[in-house]
């Protein structure tokens, strides 16, 4: 059963996405606003048909810890589920991605007009100063900005090394950094074709305030990160277990 349940999902929400990114393709040509509308429409789309299809929904905690104006997330990554709620819960966010996402179509097209931020991962000290003065610029625009620090999807229970160039955002941009922790690895895992039944939850931890020096930051981002993350991980399985 949870086979068919997570085909009928990955069908149907394939079909979903293709719709709409042929279909809104004129917001290309529309102010950057635009973009953002329909990745929100998107993903509540595809959110509604997991609830639906697959028993799958979500819990947000900690919403209030989150301060006024823009602030740096650094969020766990353990599933492509993150992409969907960030686009509802941080409305014109911009995202350090990978630069190779750009050349993909549809998905590459609208980070582009969304102006989100792409990063060479093997470009050293360069790639991180275009990186910022691109981090600059959407800063100026009052928008916030998504960092997965591990640059990758991570399974739950384990971790992989913080990467850079979170750190040199915290520094570079002065501003709050907001660590935040999920358990969706173990509901939607990675490159798993099933999805199981029950209740993600995605929590906003307290943030960490400017002025630190680059280790101690580091230090404590990672702590609080995979500290809840372990701890959500733990709930999560309580769920399964039941």
């Amino acid at each position: 059963m949870p086979f068919i349940r997570s085909l009928l999902f990955n069908v149907s929400s394939l079909c979903w996405t293709m719709l709409l990114g042929v279909f809104a393709l004129p917001a290309l040509l529309m102010p950057r606003g635009a973009v953002f509308a329909i990745s929100r429409l998107w993903a509540r789309g595809v959110l509604g048909l997991l609830a639906l299809l697959v028993g799958l929904r979500h819990d947000i905690r900690g919403h209030e810890r989150v301060p006024a104006g823009p602030v740096i997330y650094a969020v766990k990554h353990q599933s492509a589920w993150e992409t969907l709620i960030l686009t509802i819960l941080i409305p014109g966010f911009a995202v350090v991605y990978k630069r190779q996402l750009a050349f993909l179509p549809f998905v590459g097209w609208y980070m582009l007009r969304a102006d989100m931020i792409p990063i060479n991962r093997g470009g050293g000290a360069g790639a991180l100063r275009a990186m910022l003065a691109q981090a600059r610029k959407v800063v100026g625009q009052g928008r916030s900005i998504v960092v997965m620090p591990e640059g990758t999807r991570t399974p739950p229970g384990s971790r992989n090394p913080y990467h850079p160039g979170i750190a040199a955002l915290y520094r570079g941009l002065g501003l709050p950094v907001v660590p935040a922790a999920l358990n969706s690895g173990v509901f939607w895992g990675r490159r798993s074709f099933v999805k199981s039944p029950g209740r993600i939850t995605f929590e906003f931890l307290d943030p960490i305030a400017p002025g630190l020096d680059r280790r101690a930051f580091m230090a404590l981002l990672e702590e609080r990160i995979e500290t809840a993350a372990e701890r959500l991980r733990r709930e999560a399985e309580a769920q399964l277990n039941d």
